[in-house]
């Protein structure tokens, strides 16, 4: 589908996003090394993003929740963190949806895919 790219990614243990993040914070990703964001609610793993529209998160899956799970899901969305959700929020609100159309395509929407995929085979090979 245009513009959304996840990767479903079941580990070998069970981990929350505490403990995931504490078993791979030292590893060199594609992106770089992943780090931890405050984003609404919770915390999800991260990488650098490319753009604003445009970031590899690590959160987990659907039916998994807080509790702790092997199934993870490694996805392309927007920049995370408090500051970025308002701003991201607040130019939507303003281009009434028209600001946020580079995440649909484009040279940094093609990159961030790629380093979704590279992401999900990185964590795949890590054997946690």
């Amino acid at each position: 589908m245009l513009g959304i790219k996840q990767i479903k990614v079941v580990l070998k243990n069970d981990y929350t996003t505490d403990t995931l993040f504490e078993a791979i914070k030292d590893h060199e990703f594609t992106p770089g090394k992943p780090k931890m964001v405050k984003h609404g609610f919770t915390n999800i793993i991260c990488f650098d993003e490319v753009d604003r529209q445009n970031q590899v998160q690590i959160v987990p899956g659907m039916t998994q929740g807080a509790k702790p799970g092997p199934k993870w899901t490694v996805m392309k969305a927007e920049a995370a963190g408090m500051d970025n959700l308002a701003k991201n929020m607040a130019i939507g609100a303003l281009t009434n949806g028209w600001g946020n159309l580079g995440s649909l395509g484009g040279k940094n929407s093609k990159l961030c895919e790629k380093q979704v995929e590279a992401v999900a085979k990185e964590l795949e090979a890590m054997g946690i």
